[in-house]
């Protein structure tokens, strides 16, 4: 709600002729916030033990900081819930580009219309959203975009020198006085406009074509980087460097649940005016796996990063496929499967860059090893210690599914009915009783899928599941020697050992 004071008098009488700067009023938020237990930076998670610790002495020390990560780290969105702990609204000169202070102004123009109007100017209020101004460093940003111009013109109908602060023309930083100025990717702006942000940072001025401007101004500035770029060898100038006062490092999901509770907030799943959507947890688990083993994998450029982009991306992809599956074939529920995540190849090549040797595979056939690897990881969590050759010895034996991602559910469920074992282990998944088809044949894609990524049986697009291309016999010896070596045991624990 706007206060109800309207005039610089009033105003006075209500703030006793005190100003507060913005990193005060940011800090006094936020300590009020602290002592109420409110959350401070609603939708970041998996920040709460590490970087939002740092921020918040950042804050309270009162420094401009920089958040240092790689893609798809939610640094921006970071930056914006800095909006939070500003005001609702602050009292501004009419008109003034910069926000001035009624009862402090820096302008000169602001501060002869106080002086000639005294505590009869009107006032006006300015709400916290228009107070944060974001810029994305590119190296053609000039000091004209970021600091101001001189504007020969209205020096030349006001007569006066080009000097004067009046000629001026203002441009971001100014425009985020008594607020938020936030540079997105700071050392890709050029070496002399990161000059300029050293002078104001330090002096408060800068120079404007040969001209010494002075700024006073109240503003925090906050800025995000890559970590290669950061650095001496990077391009960043080392005075800039040295006047932020706090480093800031983020990270991806360090846990899988951390994960997939992004990507659950983020990822448009909930489609209306469709069949109901129901997301199976290890679909969940096995989009975010495939970032995981993404970022682990050394054909993927670890200095590019994998952002959590991926698995948003990937899983709305997912739920498209089940749900042209399922329009199809008139079910009345959207279940994926984990074949699904093989539809979603485009969005998962185009968030990764590649070494050389990911360049010599090709980055779908990488995609595709990274989903297998990845189901694979879920598969053993979910199935540890579980016994499933039964279902793999009945296609050693000749069986086949000649199943696919567009197989409606109906059609799953009677192919895979005879398979001694299946349905035994897709109850494992937590299919409950009475579930839809769907649902069903998720769970038993799942399994299915599980077994090809263990290697255990094959998958192809001609002939669906088969026996593993390995040879039987040698699988069937290993299971006799694990067997033997299972019964044979040592007095005092230990198993006996065979020897070639």
């Amino acid at each position: 709600m706007v206060p109800p004071v309207q005039t610089l008098g009033e105003l006075r009488q209500r703030s006793g002729g005190r100003t507060r700067p913005v990193k005060q009023e940011i800090r006094d938020n936020l300590v009020r916030k602290l002592q109420a237990g409110e959350r401070l930076f609603p939708g970041i998670i998996g920040y709460d033990d590490t970087v939002v610790p740092q921020l918040v002495n950042a804050i309270l020390s009162r420094h401009n900081f920089i958040l240092l990560g790689l893609r798809g780290q939610a640094k921006s969105r970071i930056l914006r819930g800095l909006l939070g702990l500003l005001d609702d609204y602050i009292a501004v000169v009419p008109g003034c580009e910069i926000h001035d202070d009624p009862l402090a102004p820096v302008c000169g123009a602001c501060r002869a219309r106080v002086a000639a109007e005294g505590d009869r100017m009107p006032i006006a209020w300015l709400p916290r959203e228009a107070r944060f101004v974001e810029k994305l460093a590119t190296p053609d940003v000039t000091i004209a975009d970021m600091v101001g111009d001189i504007d020969p013109i209205k020096a030349a109908q006001a007569g006066l020198n080009l000097a004067d602060e009046l000629t001026m023309h203002y441009g971001l930083l100014p425009r985020a006085n008594r607020g938020i100025f936030a540079i997105n990717e700071l050392p890709d702006l050029a070496g002399k406009i990161q000059v300029g942000l050293f002078n104001i940072l330090q002096e408060g001025d800068v120079q404007i074509k040969g001209y010494p401007i002075r700024l006073n101004l109240d503003v925090m500035l906050v800025f995000t980087a890559n970590p290669e770029d950061y650095t001496a060898r990077g391009k960043i100038i080392t005075p800039l460097k040295d006047r932020i006062g706090s480093e800031i490092r983020t990270h991806y999901p360090t846990t899988r649940g951390n994960a997939v509770a992004i990507t659950a907030q983020e990822a448009w799943t909930e489609r209306a005016g469709g069949p109901r959507v129901e997301i199976p947890a290890y679909v969940r688990e096995v989009v975010e796996e495939v970032a995981f083993q993404a970022r682990a994998d050394r054909k993927i450029d670890k200095r590019s990063g994998v952002s959590q982009r991926l698995p948003i991306t990937t899983l709305e992809l997912v739920v498209s496929n089940a749900e042209r599956r399922a329009l199809a074939a008139g079910e009345k529920v959207v279940v994926p499967r984990v074949t699904d995540i093989y539809a979603a190849l485009p969005s998962i090549t185009g968030k990764f860059e590649l070494e050389y040797e990911g360049e010599l595979r090709g980055a779908e056939q990488v995609a595709r090893d990274l989903i297998r690897s990845a189901v694979g990881s879920v598969f053993a969590g979910v199935f540890d210690g579980v016994d499933t050759r039964t279902v793999v010895e009945w296609f050693d034996l000749g069986g086949s599914l000649p199943l696919g991602d567009g197989t409606p559910a109906s059609e799953v469920i009677r192919e895979t009915c005879n398979v001694q074992g299946l349905r035994e282990l897709a109850d494992r998944t937590g299919v409950t009783v009475g579930a839809s088809a769907p649902a069903m044949a998720s769970a038993i894609d799942f399994v299915l899928e599980g077994l090809y990524a263990q290697k255990k049986i094959s998958r192809s697009d001609e002939r669906g599941y088969v026996a593993s291309a390995e040879p039987q016999q040698a699988r069937r010896a290993a299971r006799r020697d694990e067997s033997m070596d299972e019964d044979v045991r040592l007095p005092g624990g230990g198993k006996k050992k065979y020897y070639n």
